[in-house]
Parts: structure tokens; sequence; C-alpha cells
């Protein structure tokens, strides 16, 4: 039998277990409750999250070939169609037999940048997919349309491209393989993108298999934003503005003595077809394309200031264009051989550029060193020609100061008035450019026919880069073909 005093001493106790019983569910409830809300915060913060990022790439992602709203759309919508800047229809949806078949007008004139939307989607094509396929008429409208079988006409795209100025571009460059783009120095818009080969975008389906297979011609490639070439006396650009900013207060009192080859231990070059040119200052040496001239002002630059200003003309670096692209190289740093600074300031070695690339720093001077992002897409509007989406220009930055764009546009003056560009002499504006043959082949006295410049010079108002590929000097065949360019686009203006 147990005692009465173990049975007080039980008693006493339990009041002081129940208590720290109390206290652990209270430390329990207490730790539920703070993950219960430490679990609503992430859930919240989740739901901010996603909400913000489809917000910011819902045309991403309903592009994405897996996202079955394409499909749904494509259904109730007919897709919207694509227009010049002057108004042409450069792609629409039409029927024959009882099918919608997509059409393009002008065929192969506007084959890349416009794009296909069979086998995949490229150009104007991928980038415009969302509103193309998208309806924003009045939703009473679209049920009067699903109540009556009809589908809803999709949204339009005007384009900034001029038919005037890209048709003479895909004249120009003829047989030709190369590029061709043409942009609005002011603005940014892109007034012309020609690449050749190029291909029927009407007959994209039955043609598939013969251009995807063709990687010798690289039809399907956009030259102008994914062609990677050696920029050659084109990139001469870059090395005059890097002495320009070592050397602001001399630059004018260069002075070198051209005999045609230039020699630096065991490094040698020669100017193009042997040329002499004597003595020549900095301006001499960049009208005439003086590459023995341009190697020794490559080698007078400090290494890594030489790379600061390779890398502020967005070489290595993403680039303000809707369309894909590659990025451009151009390797110059403190441990850079003597062979490499020599042949990467005559543009060749291991440079290499697109010619969207060019046509950007190309704007940038023309438009006294700040750069206007490019653009392809002026609007977007309903069927009842409502806008609903409008593009403006925008800075993307300054490349260069305003004292360094002026002297850079002095220079591609007298490439024309006095050097390798002397034929886009005598027309009704002045010009300014820079030439160039970049040889791309040891084995090959072949090269590549580069000009990039602006008009009129005094006023920049477009800026046209070209390349002609495997076909000789730059003054002899680039010129004449961005001539075309600039005579069309002050024919129409």
């Amino acid at each position: 039998m147990k005692r009465r005093s173990d049975l007080k001493k039980k008693e006493e106790i339990k009041p002081a277990e129940r208590r720290k019983n109390g206290k652990k569910r209270i430390r329990i409830n207490r730790e539920l409750y703070l993950f219960a809300g430490l679990f609503t915060a992430l859930f919240a913060s989740l739901f901010v999250y996603l909400s913000a990022y489809v917000g910011s790439n819902h045309e991403q992602l309903f592009n994405n070939s897996y996202n079955s709203r394409q499909r749904v759309l494509a259904a109730q919508n007919r897709r919207g169609s694509i227009y010049s800047a002057d108004g042409e229809t450069l792609a629409r949806t039409v029927e024959e037999d009882g099918s919608e078949v997509r059409q393009y007008p002008f065929g192969e004139v506007f084959a890349h940048v416009v794009g296909y939307m069979t086998q995949g989607k490229s150009g104007l094509e991928e980038l415009e997919n969302y509103s193309l396929s998208n309806s924003d008429i009045p939703e009473r409208e679209q049920f009067e349309n699903e109540q009556n079988g009809r589908k809803n006409p999709g949204n339009d795209v005007y384009s900034t491209l001029d038919t005037e100025v890209q048709q003479a571009a895909y004249d120009a460059l003829g047989a030709y393989r190369g590029a061709i783009v043409a942009t609005e120095v002011k603005t940014g818009r892109i007034l012309a993108m020609v690449s050749k080969p190029d291909f029927d975008p009407n007959r994209i389906a039955e043609d598939w298999e013969k251009i995807s297979q063709d990687t010798e011609n690289a039809v399907l490639l956009n030259r102008v934003t994914q062609g990677l070439y050696p920029p050659g006396s084109t990139f001469k650009i870059v090395t005059a503005l890097a002495y320009l900013q070592q050397f602001p207060d001399t630059w004018q009192d260069y002075r070198y003595q051209c005999t045609g080859a230039f020699e630096s231990g065991e490094n040698r070059i020669t100017c193009f077809h042997g040329s002499v040119h004597g003595e020549v200052d900095l301006q001499d040496s960049f009208a005439k394309s003086c590459n023995c001239s341009f190697a020794n002002l490559g080698l007078m630059l400090p290494r890594a200031e030489f790379g600061n200003t390779i890398d502020s003309l967005l070489f290595h670096q993403e680039l303000p264009i809707e369309l894909p692209y590659r990025q451009s190289g151009a390797d110059i740093d403190e441990d850079s051989s003597d062979a490499d600074v020599i042949q990467t300031a005559i543009g060749q070695g291991k440079t290499q550029m697109t010619p969207m690339h060019l046509n950007l720093i190309t704007m940038a001077i023309a438009n006294r060193g700040v750069l206007m992002e490019p653009y392809l897409v002026d609007r977007v509007e309903n069927a009842r020609g409502e806008t609903i989406e409008e593009n403006s220009p925008q800075e993307y930055g300054r490349l260069l100061s305003d004292e360094e764009a002026s002297v850079m546009t002095s220079l591609m003056e007298s490439v024309v008035t006095d050097g390798t560009g002397r034929q886009l002499q005598d027309r009704s504006y002045t010009a300014a450019g820079k030439t160039g043959s970049a040889e791309f082949a040891d084995d090959s006295d072949e090269s590549h026919a580069w000009f990039t410049g602006f008009a009129p010079a005094e006023d920049p108002q477009i800026a046209v880069t070209v390349v002609v590929e495997s076909i000789g000097s730059g003054g002899d065949y680039a010129v004449p073909l961005a001539r075309r360019v600039f005579d069309a686009y002050f024919e129409g203006n």
C-alpha cells in the first residue's frame, strides 16, 4: 500500500508537469505558426516571381514550340499580315482550296528579314509571332465570329522596311554572295536587310530538304546578323579611333613614310596590291587605306587601351539587335604579340565582324557618337486599324565622344573625296565611309569587298554597310553597290 506522503508528492508534481506540457504545446504551436507563415511568404514570393516572369517573357513563352496556345490561337484567328513602312504587303494569309496558305508577294527580296513560318519560323514571322497570332478586335466581334464559325482577323505588323531601298539593295547584290544593311542614323529604323544566297519563302516547305542540307551555301543564314567575316580595312575605323583617344592633342602631327611594306621583327605586311603611298598623315593613311601606316599606328598604341577601345565598340558583347546574331571578335590585351596587334590593326588575323555590328558603329559615328537601338517594327494594328503597340526611337548609349565622332566623320569624308571611295563622288548628296578588302585564306589571293558609310556627310540620315564575298577590293565592288542603295533612298526622299 502506498503511503499518503507519496500520494501527496505526486499530487504536488502534477501541476508543475501540466505547466511544463503547456509550455511545450505553446512552443510547438508557435513553431507551426512560424513555419506556416514562412511557407506562405515563400509561396507568395514564388507567385509574384512567376507572375513577373510570365509578364515580362510572355511572348518568348508563347513562341516556345511546345506551347499548345499557338495551336489554339491558330484555330481561332487568321494570322495577320506584315507590311513595309510604305504600305506594301510583305506577308499575308490567303485561302487556297479550303486551306490557309502563307503568301509572300515579294518572294526572295525580303526572304531573310521577313522570314517564313513553316518548318519552324524565322525573321519577322518569328519575332512578331505573338502579335500576328493574336486578335485585338472587340470581344463582341470575337463572340459573333465564334457563333458564326468565322476566324478572327489577326493583328497586322507594320515594319520599318522601305520597299524601294530593299529592292535596290537586292538588285545591287545580284548574283553575288554577301549582305547589305541600311539603317536610319537618327532613329535606328532598319530600312533594308538583304542576304545572299537567298530562298523563296513561298516554296520553303517544298524546298526545305534541299536548302536545309546545303551547308556549302548556307542559304538560310542571315549574313547581315550571323555572317562573321574578317573586316579588313573597315576595322581601321576602330584603330583610328583608338589612336585619337590616346593622342587627342597630337594626332594631327602623325607622319609615316610608306614604302609599300612594313616590317617589325619577323612580321611583314604590305599595302594592297603593293601600293606605295609615300609620306602620309593620319587622314592620308585612312583615305588611302595604308596598311603599313596602320600597322605602325597599332604598335604605337598601349595594348590595354587598344583593347578597351575595341570593347567599348561592343565586341564580344550582346548587341541591341532583335534578330538572332553572332558576336564579333577582336582580341587585344597586354599579352598580345606584335603579330597579333599588327594583324588586328588592319582588320585581319583573328578579327571577325558581322555587317550589322559594323553598321552599328557607323551609325554611332554619324549620330555624333550616340548609337540608336536598331528596330524592325514601327507599330502593330488590329483589324480596325487601331494601334495596339508602337515603337519609338531609343538611345542605346554613347560609343564615342562628339569630338571623336566629328574627327572620324572628317576622316571618312576623305575616303570619298581623296581615297578609295571615289565612286561616291558627284552624287546629289555627299557621303563619308570606309572601304575594306579582307583576305580570308592563306592559300588564296581572293578577298571580301567591304564598304560602310553614311550620307549626307554634313547631316547624316542613312547608314549603309555592304560585304561581297570572294570578289576583290571594296572600292571596286562594294562602293558601287552602296551607291545604288544611297541613290534609291535619296530619290525616294
